[in-house]
């Protein structure tokens, strides 16, 4: 019986076992969690998702207290149209989480960036067109691209000297928005050197509606997309993601083709995982009917999370001064108009309660928004439990081994 270790990754000459851990915010795929992946042979990701909260928490920068005494003015104002990131900040940032994780790495692996499209930071072009210059200036082995279609992003870096040297990916989740990306991009003469196709089980933000996501199926998005290529003549490898938990799981997808498969929910569990360890026992503790996905994001998309996250239903006052990530090119955001609506909806109330969205900013930053994959609750089978109830961390290289050495659907406990 196969197991992953019987299947390389090919970038040109470069061979890497086939894992890759996906990249999740805010610095929950830590740079600790990335290096790992990268010395034991795979690819691991960071993610640039407020990326000067993570600056100051890792480097003990004060991005963020700066941006907040800037803009305290406005502080009371529900216009947060003023609110703009300095550029020349956001790329020191940037090249402190990249260019610092790169001087650490280690082994033959790669460490990739996960850049989300959504984080728009009240001027989408020039905010990303700064993150991904920055992290490729810092020697990023390669820049994946989220949450969104991304049909204008590889133009915003197709005059740097790295651009047909770094890695550059793309997350989709039907072959329409992979075609669709392709078309749009065609003039640059650069295909994606990767795929990763996000299927319905995945953690986060997904690509489906949120009433039809569980009609559509991983393995059969992938092969649509695979007959897709080869009819075109394509070959780029792609990256199946969304409920591979075991290393049978992907080993049933690299037989099939797949070039790698990147994975995140076990690796949530983690000594080297950014969430704070109590977070982590209630992902340990879940069960599957406290998983749900709902809309709660301001960002549109559908997330999946356990029901039990601080931030659903949490009614704090919009963050943006301090942080302001998910404000559209006019000062714009869902949160700050569901806020607005209780406010007026309750006058006086010292607190309201906004059911319908979240401001995603403060949330991810507290680790109280616990986005999760459709199986964590089976990580309790993953682990030990303890004499106090709670149950034992395990470390990544214990994970990635498992899922580079296991066969069948078999799961191996910490020693």
């Amino acid at each position: 019986m196969k197991c992953v270790d019987d299947f390389r990754l090919r970038f040109g000459k470069q061979e890497l076992v086939p894992v890759m851990v996906g990249g999740m915010g805010v610095d929950i795929s830590t740079a600790t969690l990335a290096l790992e992946a990268a010395r034991l042979g795979g690819i691991g990701h960071i993610s640039d998702a407020m990326v000067q909260t993570v600056s100051d928490r890792r480097f003990k920068t004060q991005f963020v207290k700066e941006k907040t005494k800037l803009y305290k003015y406005n502080v009371a104002s529900s216009d947060k149209s003023a609110i703009q990131f300095d550029l020349g900040r956001l790329a020191e940032a940037t090249q402190n989480h990249v260019g610092r994780t790169m001087e650490a790495k280690r082994g033959n692996g790669m460490i990739f960036v996960n850049c989300m499209e959504k984080l728009t930071m009240n001027a989408p072009r020039e905010t990303l067109r700064v993150r991904m210059n920055a992290a490729l200036d810092a020697g990023i082995d390669g820049i994946t691209l989220s949450a969104g279609l991304h049909l204008g992003t590889l133009a915003l870096v197709a005059d740097h000297p790295r651009f047909r040297d770094a890695k550059l990916g793309i997350i989709v989740s039907s072959l329409r928005a992979l075609q669709i990306f392709l078309r749009k991009n065609a003039r640059l003469d650069r295909l994606p050197d990767y795929v990763v196709i996000e299927g319905p089980l995945a953690g986060g933000h997904l690509g489906f509606g949120a009433d039809d996501w569980d009609k559509y199926d991983l393995r059969t998005i992938v092969a649509e997309i695979r007959q897709y290529l080869q009819a075109e003549k394509l070959d780029i490898p792609l990256i199946p993601a969304g409920g591979i938990f075991t290393g049978g799981d992907a080993v049933s997808y690299l037989e099939e083709g797949a070039a790698a498969v990147q994975v995140a929910t076990r690796f949530t569990v983690t000594k080297e995982c950014g969430l704070p360890d109590k977070v982590k026992q209630e992902y340990f503790k879940a069960s599957e009917d406290e998983i749900e996905v709902n809309m709660i994001s301001p960002t549109g998309y559908p997330m999946r999370m356990l029901k039990s996250s601080p931030a659903i239903g949490d009614g704090i006052r919009p963050n943006c001064e301090a942080y302001g990530y998910l404000l559209d090119a006019s000062g714009n955001c869902a949160y700050i108009t569901a806020y607005n609506r209780e406010v007026a909806a309750h006058p006086g109330a010292k607190k309201v309660s906004v059911m319908d969205k979240t401001c995603l900013c403060t949330a991810m930053r507290n680790f109280d928004c616990w986005t999760c994959g459709h199986y964590t609750y089976r990580l309790k089978d993953t682990s030990r439990r303890l004499a106090d109830g709670g149950y034992e961390l395990l470390t990544a290289e214990h994970v990635f081994r498992d899922y580079q050495f296991s066969t069948g659907g078999k799961v191996a406990l910490p020693a």
